[in-house]
This record gives C-alpha cells, structure tokens and sequence, in this order.
C-alpha cells in the first residue's frame, strides 16, 4: 500500500521515472516506485526479460516468485524508457555504469535528476559513483542523487520493511525522490552528505567481503563484531579525510548498511568471502556466484589507493586486497590483522 507524502503546492515532484538495469536491485526500486504510485518503467538489455516482465509480471532471472505490480512498464528500449522521465535511476554495476550512461546520454531529457543505485568506487579514475554521473552525463552535482541503506532487495521484493538514504546535495531534489518512492514497507529518509553516503556504500562492501573470509574460517559473533566495529572505524576515516559529515556514518547508509551485508547470508560480498575463506580461489568463487565477481573484490584496490592518496590507514581494506589481489591466505591474513601494533581506540 502507497504511504505517499503530502506535497506542497510548488514544490518540486517527481511523477515518472525510469529505471535502467532490470537485474535483483533494479527491479526491486522499480516495483518500489510503483507500488508508492510513481510512474515508472523499467528498461532491461535483454528483449525477453522485458517481455516477461510485460506480459507475467514476474522477473524470474533476477527476483524470482515475485509478482511485479500491474503499473509497472518494461521494455528494452532506452529511448521509450527515458521519454518524458522526471528522474532516471541508473541501476547498473559501478564498473560498468561510465559506458552505459555515455550510451544513454543523448536521450536524457533536460532537467532530469540522475540517480545511482551502485555502491563502488571507478577503478581508474578513483571517482564516486556521483562523480562519474555528474562527468558523463555534463550536468550539475546537484542534479544526482544516490540511493544507499540496508537494502537487500530479495527481501524489500517481498516487502519486508527498511529504510534507506536518498542523498542529494539538492535537497529539493531529495524530497521529491523521497515522496516517489515512499511505501509502508519502504521508508526512505533524505540526506545532503553525498560524499559520506556513497564512501559508506563502497566500503561496506570490502568489510563485508572481510566478514566473509572469517566466516569460512569458522570464526564466530565476537570476530563479526570486531571486524564490523573496526571497519567502521576506518570507513568514517576516510570519509572524514573527504569531507563527509562523521554522523552520516552512524546511520542508516553506514552502520545500518554496513550490519546488513556483513551479516545477511543475501549479501553477495559475505558469501563470496566465505568461499575464499573456506578455501576457494577467486576463479572458483567467481564460479560458484555464477560468473559474477563480488562488488567488494573490485573496489578494495581503489578504496586502497584513494586511502594512500589521504594518508588514511585501511588495514581491514589492504587486507582484503591483498587476499583477493596478492595470494594472501585467509589464515596468515587474520594473524597479520590481529598482530598489529597495539593502540588505544
């Protein structure tokens, strides 16, 4: 049921919106957007995939057993999909997202706000995933938001509640996307601190991924804990050395987000941790997750890097790289991690 907020008179709003990536993530905001009454329509790559979800209302590669509302339009044409939309959300993978918004940019209508839904870091410019939309699509950084919380979307696809973060340096901007897509299930809250949101998203990631590895390992709540409070710890490190707000990562975009992938057996970046910590080499977890590399794995080597650029220490991140990167065992990797300098905290 939409649980839509009241609107001022002039105010700005956010009627029709298009989604562009129709996997597990995507799929789920689109139904997200329709089911708070927005008018949305989701693109997809592949032709069949937007039929199925035309014609049977269900997306059973991504979000299986799901029935997607009736409103909700599908097609794997950008250009219809883009028409007349009031916002777009860019629901594809971080590393990828440059070429396909390069793609999509002569068919952006004016004035639209840019949404990222990807939590990562670009590997060759070091960019957040705000900058790179901002650089390709030639617009304002006012012009994009990110959406970004413990949001795991097989379980928001069965409605389960959350919360999340829409941030824009714009807040008018925030507010209209937050009364598109505000659901009884789905509470999303508004932030200005696009820096510490998206440092937040990319980070969680890499901790997750450091979770995981314990979690093979066969080690318990008491290490899930130390890693998660310890992770935090650098993650706001580094978001403080770029200019983003310290409180921003007690909420729901850093702490929230960050128990939820470390600790979720949904999350892709702990289950993939957990196969190298069991032993599994990258090849063979990439294997097992059907081709598809954890976020976590791509981004600890530019979130090391942008840390050496600030003088920021990451040992949890430089750890994870060089597990995933170096040939680091899991075993002489937790050793080295817990035979650091003693500190106070």
């Amino acid at each position: 049921m939409s649980e839509r907020l009241v609107t001022e008179p002039g105010a700005r709003r956010v009627e029709r919106v298009a989604v562009l990536g129709a996997g597990s993530w995507g799929t789920t905001f689109a139904k997200v957007l329709a089911d708070a009454g927005t008018e949305v329509c989701l693109w997809a790559r592949r032709a069949h995939v937007a039929e199925t979800v035309e014609r049977k209302r269900v997306n059973e590669e991504y979000l299986p057993g799901i029935t997607l509302p009736g409103t909700l339009k599908a097609t794997d044409d950008s250009a219809e999909a883009l028409s007349g939309a009031d916002a777009v959300v860019l629901a594809v993978p971080s590393q990828t997202l440059r070429e396909n918004l390069a793609g999509w940019r002569p068919l952006l209508p004016d004035g639209v706000t840019l949404v990222s839904l990807a939590k990562g870091v670009e590997l060759s410019t070091l960019k957040r995933m705000s900058q790179v939309v901002a650089e390709v699509a030639d617009v304002a950084d006012d012009r994009v938001a990110v959406v970004s919380g413990p949001n795991l979307a097989k379980e928001i696809a069965v409605e389960q509640p959350t919360a999340t973060v829409l941030a824009c340096s714009d807040h008018d901007r925030a507010v209209a996307l937050q009364r598109a897509c505000s659901t009884g299930y789905f509470r999303p809250y508004t932030n200005t601190d696009l820096v510490g949101v998206e440092v937040a998203g990319a980070c969680k990631n890499v901790i997750a991924l450091a979770c995981g590895v314990a979690s093979g390992l066969g080690y318990g709540s008491n290490t899930m804990s130390t890693l998660i409070t310890r992770g935090l710890a650098e993650t706001t490190r580094l978001g403080v050395a770029l200019d983003a707000e310290p409180m921003t990562f007690a909420g729901l975009a850093g702490m929230g987000d960050l128990a939820a992938t470390c600790i979720s057996p949904l999350s892709r970046n702990r289950t993939f941790g957990e196969r190298l910590g069991r032993g599994e080499s990258l090849l063979e977890a990439q294997r097992a997750a059907h081709g598809q590399v954890a976020e976590g794995v791509k981004s600890c080597t530019a979130l090391c890097e942008l840390a050496k650029r600030h003088g920021v220490e990451m040992p949890i991140a430089e750890i994870v790289h060089r597990v995933c990167h170096e040939g680091l065992e899991p075993v002489p990797a937790a050793v080295e991690l817990l035979g650091r300098e003693p500190k106070p905290e």
